[in-house]
This record gives structure tokens, C-alpha cells and sequence, in this order.
């Protein structure tokens, strides 16, 4: 197979088995996530009218998997990853269910705690995800299978919200709920066909102070490696500056700017699918110039910085609907390059024995950086005269400052991190 002639996305797909089956579950467990991202935002948006209580369902959904970050990462580098992922699966398809018991304004709270949940379980997922990649494809696929994951991500995120707009729209929020809960049961199907067995079967001790150790290890090694750290950072700085914010101002403009369907909720989807349609041709797009040669990818995150303050510029006209979406779609290339090319480095430079941990900390930092973020959009909002022109044009100013940060590094950096590291011990 000659991945590195043809970007090996179909051959790995083909001949690699393990894969394939992780990587449809992904599709249809990120499908029903989509779904429910938007009815529940949308649900949010309904029941309260109130920016704050839309920003409070996206801190909810980042400040879980913060918290779990310190147990997630010891617990994709001890156990067994494949069992992990279909645990969090199955405790997920229960709890999305508990949404369709919400019925008025007085339960918003059960909307909060739910999504807790499901975060807190996704905070699991999300490492122990990655942390399994290059257990079940060569190091020669390693680059294809990221490339395919991340696509796939922005894909689904088009489909699977678009979608869910429209049955949100069209036919109420509730069915949206039920979908998602089969996605995660479907996907439990696909995952358990994987063949896979743990690189290292060594006992652990189960006390609270070896993880804690174990957990403490990680951010050493974080700290006595700053190359890494810095790449961690990377979608902390993503979100801080870009995503956070532009979620809640998303469900604004969907809303009261150019509302289409009940709540706005065909406008937040089409919104949403367009963002999908940018996350996942940016990447690809650049991994036809950089392939995964480390430099290359460096270059593409700090041009990425600079496309999506482009994008940023043009949303903040709202000139139209089709400007925004225009804008959306330019920011969202910048964000899924910066997003996967980040993610391929970590898998190219972090050993096995340390990456779940890694991974978690990159998570936890980025879901705290998404939680300021929406809630400094949500108080703004609503306690400002900026408006959403006003933020998103400041924005796009304000991403600038971690692309200068990167390109600092860059310039200076001297390559102290070897790839040859990811597989070793």
C-alpha cells in the first residue's frame, strides 16, 4: 500500500479493519452528536430567550470534561482503550434520553446537568480515541488515518447539523434526542468488532494516589518538554479567541439576525454544516502541500491563525445571510487545519506510554478555554453595547495574538522534539 503517494485515505479505509470500524463509529455517533447539539441549543435558546443561559449550555458542555480530564488520562493509559470507548458510549445513549423530559423553563437545570453528563463522558471518549490511533494503524497510516478522523468530524458536523436543524425546524426538538441515543448504540456495534489489544498488560495499582502520580507524570512531562506543551496549547488558543465565542454568537444570529424555522433552528444548522464543509476541506486541502512532514505543519497552523481572522472579518458584517455563511466557512478552514494539524504533531512526537495523557490535559485545557469564551459572549451580550458585530469584529483581532505567539516559536524553534519519540517508551 503506498500511502504516501495517495494520501492513503481510501487504501487504510480498505485494508485496515480496526480502523474502518473505529472510524464508522465515529460517523455515526458524531452524526447524533450534531443532532443534539443543536436541539439542545435551540432548546436553550426557546425556553429563555437569554444569551447567559445559552452561554451557561456551552460552559456546561466544556467544564465537564475538564473536570474529568485528570481521571480521562490515566485511564487511556492503564486500561484497556477499546472498553473504555464503548463504555462511555453506552453511558451516553442513557443520558441523552433525560432531554425529553424537559418541558419548561423551570427544568432548564436538568438540561444543565444532563449535558454535564454527556460532556463528562465525551471527556473520556475524546482522548482514549486518539490515544488508540496509532495502536491500530503503522506509523506509515498514521498521517492518512488523523486526515480521515478530522474530515470526518467536520463532515458529519455539516450533515449531522444541518439535519438536525431541519428536524429541529420542522418537526420539533424531541426526535433529535432519540436520534442521537441510537447513534451511540449503533456505534457501540462498530467499536466492539475492533481486535485490539492493549500495548502494555501490566497491573496498576487502583489507588487514588497512583493515579494521582500517574496523572502528575504527565504534566511533568508536559513541563519538562515545552515544544509539546506549546502544541497542546494550540486549540486552548483556538478556542479562546475563535470558538468559544462563536458558538453562542452563532445561536445569536440564527435567532434575531436571520432567523429561518422554529427558535432559528434551520439557520443554526445550515450555519453549523457550513462550519463542517470549512473544518474539513481546510485540512485537506493542506495536507496536499504540507503531507506530514513536521515543518510544513507548523507553517499551516500560523497561516491557519490568520485565515480565520479573515473569516472573523467577514462574518462581522452581517451584510447577509450568505456573507455569514461565506465568513463561516473561510473561519472554519483556518480552524480545522490549526485543529488536526496539531493533533497529527502530538501523535507524531508524544510516546504511547504518556499519550492519553497528554491528550486529556490538551482537552481539558481547551474545553476550560471554551467556557471562558462562551461565557465572556454570553455576558457580553447581554451586559455590553458591542453587540455581535462589535464581537465578532474584535475577534478577529484578537486571534491574531496567539498566531504571533506560534509564529515566534516557530521561527525560533530548533526542533528538540524527534518524531521517532511517539512509539518509544
Amino acid at each position: 500500500m503506498d500511502t504516501k503517494a495517495s494520501g492513503g485515505y481510501l487504501a487504510l479505509i480498505r485494508s485496515n479493519p480496526n480502523f474502518r470500524n473505529l472510524w464508522s463509529g465515529q460517523i455515526v455517533s458524531l452524526f447524533g452528536d450534531w443532532f443534539n447539539l443543536i436541539a439542545s441549543a435551540s432548546l436553550v435558546a426557546s425556553l429563555t430567550g437569554s444569551g447567559i443561559a445559552v452561554s451557561g449550555l456551552f460552559v456546561a458542555r466544556m467544564l465537564a470534561p475538564f473536570l474529568i480530564s485528570p481521571f480521562a488520562g490515566v485511564a487511556a493509559d492503564r486500561y484497556n482503550r477499546k472498553h473504555l470507548l464503548i463504555a462511555t458510549d453506552v453511558v451516553r445513549a442513557v443520558v441523552v434520553l433525560g432531554f425529553l423530559f424537559v418541558r419548561s423553563p423551570s427544568q432548564l437545570w436538568l438540561v444543565y446537568a444532563l449535558t454535564f453528563v454527556q460532556l463528562a463522558m465525551h471527556g473520556v471518549f475524546f482522548p482514549t480515541r486518539n490515544s488508540i490511533l496509532p495502536d491500530i494503524v503503522s506509523p506509515e497510516e498514521l498521517g492518512a488515518a488523523n486526515a480521515i478522523t478530522g474530515a470526518t468530524w467536520s463532515v458529519m458536523l455539516a450533515f449531522g447539523a444541518a439535519a438536525g436543524g431541519l428536524v429541529a425546524g420542522g418537526w420539533g426538538l424531541r426526535p433529535a434526542f432519540v436520534i442521537d441515543s441510537a447513534t451511540f448504540l449503533l456505534s457501540i456495534v462498530f467499536i466492539a468488532r475492533i481486535r485490539y489489544e492493549p500495548p502494555r498488560t501490566a497491573a496498576h495499582d487502583a489507588s487514588v494516589k497512583s493515579a494521582l502520580d500517574d496523572y502528575l507524570e504527565g504534566l511533568r512531562y508536559l513541563a519538562q518538554h515545552r515544544g509539546i506543551l506549546i502544541i497542546t496549547l494550540q486549540k486552548a488558543g483556538l478556542t479562546l479567541f475563535v470558538v468559544g465565542a462563536y458558538e453562542v454568537l452563532q445561536v445569536a444570529i440564527a435567532r434575531d439576525v436571520f432567523a429561518i424555522g422554529e427558535g432559528g433552528g434551520i439557520s443554526l444548522g445550515v450555519m453549523y454544516a457550513f462550519v463542517g464543509v470549512g473544518s474539513g476541506l481546510g485540512p485537506v486541502l493542506s495536507r496536499a502541500i504540507t503531507g506530514d512532514r513536521e515543518r510544513p505543519l507548523r507553517i499551516a497552523i500560523f497561516v491557519s491563525y490568520i485565515v480565520m481572522a479573515i473569516g472573523l472579518t467577514v462574518v462581522a458584517t452581517l451584510h447577509s445571510f450568505g456573507a455569514v455563511l461565506i465568513g463561516t466557512l473561510i473561519r472554519s478552514m483556518g480552524g480545522g487545519t490549526l485543529w488536526v494539524f496539531s493533533t497529527q504533531l502530538l501523535l507524531q512526537l508524544v510516546p504511547e506510554r504518556i499519550r492519553g495523557r497528554v491528550f486529556s490535559t490538551e482537552y481539558a485545557l481547551l474545553t476550560l478555554a471554551m467556557a471562558t469564551s462562551a461565557g465572556f459572549a454570553g455576558w457580553s451580550l447581554d451586559h455590553t453595547t458591542l453587540g455581535i458585530s462589535g464581537l465578532l469584529t474584535w475577534m478577529s483581532g484578537a486571534v491574531l495574538l496567539p498566531g504571533a505567539l506560534w509564529a515566534f516559536w516557530t521561527l525560533f524553534h530548533h526542533g528538540d522534539e524527534k518524531t521517532s519519540t511517539a512509539r518509544g517508551a
